[in-house]
């Protein structure tokens, strides 16, 4: 797909489903208002059965014409666009919940950096009005599946679907462990190499300004096939994050079968790994629809909340 093209939203939307942080304190004023503006259009409303009690919650009734709220049921009656409302964190929670429906997510940023939550609060209504009126654009992102095998090869957990990134690590104490990474499968696997460190990142370009990034690994646009690989803390100066194709199956496989190891895929899906066990991943056949306004870049995402080359009298 050319560069700056990307598919619009296709077909009415009639039902939107709500995935938000309910302890945000801006979250029921953000909720009241998305309710009155799909109220002038007589589009429903549904919430995750977790936030029930704010179905009949007065304080979000939201002025006369808002449209009422009802349960959110994903396979009984899905909606055709999620809203999340809050931070990254939720809107990764919202793309766990669509992935393969097909259903496209909007993020309205109730947090601090929202580097995927491109929508400002201030702009909801606007931004909501945009997209109900078909006026904004589709970023289709891959995502990595996971999966646990144990000594014998055969599978233990998953697959297991992540939108930024899959993480082998240590859980709690601070001590690195020795690590060996495999890429291929077959008569092609072949070693790419191993190395001590707190663990490494696996992750999609979607990804790269995550943890990826905060452990030193490039930041990739969104088109770029690939997967990149950033050790946590490595224990030498040679090991350095490696880009590869995101047609690539990586095997990582912990060498110390007496350490404690977790696999964690988008900071909220976590296994527990044993001895002998290896995590495989690859790319999965499902993408995540990210809506945003046409005039929203990445490149312009960048340089607003990672101040990516600012002069020193832009840098906040």
């Amino acid at each position: 797909m050319t560069r700056g093209v990307r598919p619009g939203l296709i077909g009415p939307i009639r039902r939107i489903g709500v995935v938000l942080r309910r302890r945000s304190p801006d979250v029921l004023d953000a909720l009241s208002r998305l309710r009155a503006v799909c109220g002038e259009v007589g589009v429903e409303v549904a919430l995750e059965p977790q936030h029930a009690e704010l179905l009949e919650d007065p304080d979000i009734s939201g002025p006369e014409g808002s449209t009422r709220l009802t349960r959110l049921d994903m396979d009984g009656a899905p909606p055709d666009l999620v809203v999340s409302l809050g931070g990254d964190g939720t809107l990764l929670r919202a793309a766990r919940m669509t992935l393969g429906r097909e259903i496209p997510v909007l993020g309205i940023n109730l947090g601090h950096l929202g580097f995927l939550t491109n929508g400002a609060v201030d702009e909801l209504e606007s931004d909501l009005r945009r997209v109900l009126a078909g006026e904004s654009v589709l970023d289709l992102r891959f995502t990595l599946e996971a999966s646990v095998l144990d000594a014998d090869g055969r599978q233990k957990a998953g697959p297991v679907h992540a939108l930024n990134d899959v993480v082998v690590h240590k859980p709690g104490t601070a001590r690195v462990t020795p690590i060996d990474l495999f890429v291929g499968e077959g008569a092609d696997r072949q070693e790419i190499g191993s190395f001590a460190a707190d663990g490494v990142i696996l992750a999609t370009p979607t990804g790269s300004t995550a943890y990826s990034l905060s452990a030193g690994g490039p930041i990739m646009v969104p088109e770029v096939d690939c997967i990149v690989v950033t050790a946590i803390c490595p224990h030498s100066l040679a090991v350095r994050p490696l880009v590869v194709s995101s047609d690539d199956v990586l095997s990582v496989e912990p060498l110390d079968p007496s350490h404690e190891l977790a696999v964690t895929l988008d900071g909220q899906v976590t296994e527990s790994l044993e001895g002998g066990d290896v995590v495989v991943v690859r790319r999965s056949q499902d993408r995540i629809g990210l809506v945003r306004m046409p005039e929203h870049s990445f490149f312009g995402t960048m340089r607003r909340k990672l101040n990516w080359a600012a002069q020193s009298s832009a840098r906040s």
